[in-house]
């Protein structure tokens, strides 16, 4: 594999260095003045297409670097009130100088004809009129149409693939990675362009010190003014009554934006995730994360569907948000945001499934849950970014009070003994972090403090009743006992704090860096009303375990820019310190061990629209507290789990390297990327699982074994302006080879992969439009040694969109998902369909949708599962026929 690696970062590069040549010069006027933002382009005589351009700078200086097999080829220069020229020139290395003579022109930038996509350095825009539907309303309506881009289900936009690092709005970031939503709810019609930030170093400071790969995304309104938003009010008929209300007014000024937002529905749509952290800029803001549950402990969980969520989710949620900016200072270098946000959520899931083991065992399962989401977060941030200085601060609070049901019935195949259980948990969770990072500018030379504070407390009880329900190996529970209880608290400590100075010369910045990470994690629990078939010592029923990592450490971080380069490397030393204990259960471990890991990215832009990168690193994980404690826990009514006290801290020394091709041609509408990744992750503890019954117990044992990763991608994208239809091609394939142990049985486990993907969407006639996306995928199982398995799994999945206009102002709705799933022995066919109609108000933009959702009534999805131990038949329940009527409009 190492050899295929070589192979193709020798291959890349030979595609790289073959035939590029550059030209340079000056563009002056006729009093030799230089001429600024002139653009020169590249192109092949005869032929309409561009190979490469260059915007002139301050001086009239351009650098334009082009591949052609061509001997020659044409060079063409525009300018603002200056006559064009073109001039041919030799496939060659060369300097050429143009005196260009005064003209009336209005030529600002290079850009298509029809202005839909321009493009100056660093920065792509796209007019969005050129793009959107008239059945679109809001900002990511129109993204998701707009090549290059990509939105996924959860909100996250992506570019070139690639998540992005900021979001703003007329240059502000309000929203601090939460963009969801904005892009959902701000309409249209506000919108003038998006802009695309490529290689955006969002930290003022920094920028042209050390680069960035990552792209940020700016969107432009219309007015610098701007009050707008987005509202929805719908009833319903089905069971229970529908309602779905959305109301999200927005603000945008030059010194302050807030956007307040409340949506609550109980027809299916997952509006609670619109708060999360999608975009985290870089590591110089400091540190934020999605604050989240320890969740060790689980009730028994109903399945869910390869479906969009809309099709199973029974919900009742309400979601309330608010998030503030303005400027504290004259100079508007000083922010303070404020953010907070409330969820209240319960949802019903049901499903019932079929599981064969591969041993001869079975069980059949049929669950009803009800979880209940009950959330709150508050966050401030003081922000200064200026060129002469850096500072930031986020102090966030987030507290849980989540509980979870489940009413289990389970049959065991193997003495047909039918069992009913009722399962509880409660799970409320206290969070608080402080994040602060400032970069101070000391003559030459920049000084960065980094500090990270985080304190969480977790609290979860498990019951399980009767107590008779449990039927786990080596366990019997007390039949006099009304339930069985697991109780269990976690309290997490964790500080980063680091220091570093940056020096640069010559495009070359280096930063060495000092730094100190602790995370120390108590955890104490309690198992009662239940006892070991071995006799166990009382002692064993419970954990008072401290689990601490103390790593000092040291590092030097090197970066370099210029027109065609950027790198940028870390080469930390850490000290591992890592102590697990626990007297009472005889748990004493500890590591000390000094790791160096190395990361590198390095990234060549050749012939204007070309990327070409690498990256490697190398990392060490050492676990955590689960790994370590040794008195019983019962993390689900199905299993109960202790580790040996004589296992070692597991260490796990992982290493990838990955290369990455891009071309992004805004000129003639084509996106287009492919990537090679590589990992293998050595592991010294191997888990060994014994199948019992339907149940799985696990244990570990003390043996090296790899897991080795390879997977490769492709996607190209483009518009095609005359016939308005934006249309991409996908492809995955990844394949993951690793050494595993069943019932002390050894064996080599192969999974591979692929994925087939095509998208389109089409606005040419002006009565119908059409969005469609389809995938195919292919899984394939395989294992070799003590157990021998040979499985494959095909499956389909598509969505389609369409719309009619047969009348001005009304529109005609048609969706259709299809999810098929295929096996050997079986195959499973889910097509949903659903019909609208809308009726606008033009002078008012107002909106009366009547829509029917799943018109077929499907009530169940089934589905087929096959892996290393088992297979398993699948029939979850969905959402019923249901129909709405819902008044759209924006606030201005």
């Amino acid at each position: 594999m190492k050899l295929k690696l070589t192979l193709f970062v020798m291959i890349f590069f030979s595609v790289l260095s073959f035939a590029q040549k550059t030209v340079s010069g000056k563009i002056t006027d006729e009093d030799g003045q230089g001429i600024p933002s002139a653009s020169v382009t590249i192109e092949e005589p005869g032929k309409d297409a561009i190979l490469a351009y260059a915007i002139t700078n301050s001086k009239g200086e351009y650098k334009v670097t082009f591949t052609s097999a061509e001997s020659n080829v044409d060079l063409k220069v525009k300018a603002f009130n200056q006559r064009p020229l073109t001039k041919q020139i030799s496939n060659s290395d060369q300097t050429v100088n143009f005196n260009m003579q005064g003209e009336a022109t209005e030529i600002k930038e290079v850009q298509l004809k029809t202005k839909m996509i321009t493009a100056r350095g660093d920065t792509i825009a796209y007019d969005l009129k050129a793009f959107d539907s008239k059945s679109d309303r809001t900002l990511a309506d129109v993204m998701k149409k707009i090549p290059g881009i990509e939105v996924n289900t959860d909100g996250t936009i992506l570019y070139q693939g690639n998540a992005i690092n900021k979001f703003y709005v007329n240059g502000k970031d309000l929203m601090e990675g939460g963009y969801g939503t904005i892009n959902n709810s701000l309409p249209k019609d506000a919108v003038q362009k998006v802009e695309v930030l490529e290689n955006h170093q969002p930290v003022k400071i920094l920028q042209d010190k050390v680069p960035s790969d990552q792209a940020a995304i700016n969107i432009k309104l219309k007015n610098s003014v701007t009050m707008t938003g987005r509202g929805e009010v719908g009833t319903g008929f089905g069971d229970p009554w529908l309602w779905n209300v959305k109301l999200t007014p927005m603000f945008f000024g030059q010194k302050s934006q807030w956007v307040v937002n409340y949506k609550t529905n109980n027809m299916g749509e997952q509006v609670e995730n619109e708060g999360n952290i999608l975009a985290f800029g870089n590591r110089f803001e400091g540190r934020r994360i999605n604050a989240s549950q320890n969740d060790w402990l689980n009730v028994e969980n109903a399945s869910t569907p390869n479906l969009p969520v809309k099709r199973y989710l029974m919900n009742s949620v309400h979601y309330l948000s608010a998030n503030y900016l303005t400027n504290i200072d004259k100079k508007k270098e000083w922010e303070l945001k404020a953010n907070a946000n409330y969820t209240n959520n319960a949802v019903e899931r049901e499903s019932t499934s079929q599981t064969t083991f591969f041993n001869g065992t079975s069980n059949n399962l049929n669950i009803f849950n009800n979880f209940y989401t009950d959330k709150a977060k508050g966050e401030l941030i003081f922000t200064k970014n200026a060129k002469k200085g850096f500072f930031k601060n986020t102090t966030s609070f987030s507290q849980y009070w989540n509980a979870d049901r489940g009413v289990v019935e389970r049959r065991d195949g193997i003495n047909s003994t039918q069992r009913r259980g009722e399962e509880a948990l409660e799970s409320p969770t206290t969070s608080f972090q402080n994040s602060l990072s400032t970069i101070i500018p000391w003559k030459e030379k920049m000084v960065n403090v980094l500090s990270f504070v985080s304190y969480q407390t977790d609290r979860q009880d498990l019951r399980v009743s009767p107590s008779s329900y449990l039927d786990i190996p080596g366990f019997t529970p007390n039949l006099a006992s009304a339930s069985v209880d697991q109780n269990l608290r976690l309290k997490t400590f964790e500080a980063n704090h680091s220091a570093n100075i940056g020096f640069s010369t010559k495009g070359w910045t280096f930063t060495p860096e000092v730094g100190f990470n602790l995370e120390s994690t108590h955890l104490d629990s309690d198992l009662s009303n239940i006892t070991s078939d071995a006799a166990a010592p009382l002692s064993q029923y419970g954990n008072d375990l401290t689990y601490t990592t103390a790593t000092p450490y040291g590092s030097v971080g090197v970066n370099y820019k210029n027109d065609a380069w950027m790198l940028y490397a870390n080469f930390p030393v850490n000290s591992n310190n890592i102590r697990a204990e626990d007297p009472q259960r005889s748990v004493y471990r500890e590591l000390n061990k000094v790791t160096f890991e190395p990361s590198i990215f390095a990234q060549y832009t050749f012939a204007s629209f070309w990327k070409a990168s690498v990256n490697a690193n190398i990392n060490n994980n050492f676990g955590e507290i689960n790994t370590a404690y040794a008195g019983f826990l019962m993390t689900s009514p199905v299993g109960i789990n202790a580790m040996d006290p004589q296992n070692p801290i597991p260490q796990n020394n992982n290493k990838s390297a990955g290369t990455r091709l891009e071309y992004r041609n805004p000129l003639n509408n084509i996106f287009f990327n492919v990537n090679y990744r590589f990992s293998d992750a050595k592991r010294n503890l191997i888990s060994n699982p014994t199948i019992i019954s339907g149940y799985t117990v696990m244990s570990y044992l003390v043996r090296n074994n790899h897991v080795l990763t390879n997977g490769y991608s492709a996607e190209i994208g483009k518009y095609f302006p005359k016939f308005k239809t934006n249309a991409s091609l996908s492809y995955s394939n990844n394949t993951t080879k690793s050494d595993a142990i069943l019932d002390s049985r050894s064996y080599t486990n192969t999974n591979t992969g692929q994925s087939y993907g095509v998208k389109f969407n089409n606005t040419y006639f002006s009565w119908m439009s059409i969005d469609y996306n389809a995938r195919i995928t292919k899984t394939k199982q395989t294992s070799k040694g003590d157990v021998v398995t040979n499985a494959t799994t095909t499956g389909f999945n598509h969505n389609l969109a369409l719309f009619f206009y047969p009348i001005e102002n009304h529109t005609v709705g048609f969706n259709w998902d299809q999810t098929d799933t295929n096996t050997p022995n079986q195959k499973y066919r889910n097509g949903f369909y659903d019909v609208s109609y809308q009726f606008t108000w033009a002078k008012k933009k107002i909106d009366f949708e009547l829509k029917w959702m799943n018109i077929a009534n499907k009530k169940v999805f089934e589905t087929f599962e096959i892996d290393a131990t088992r297979t398993t038949a699948t029939r979850i329940l969905l959402r019923p026929s249901q129909v709405m009527f819902t008044v759209k409009f924006n606030f201005k």
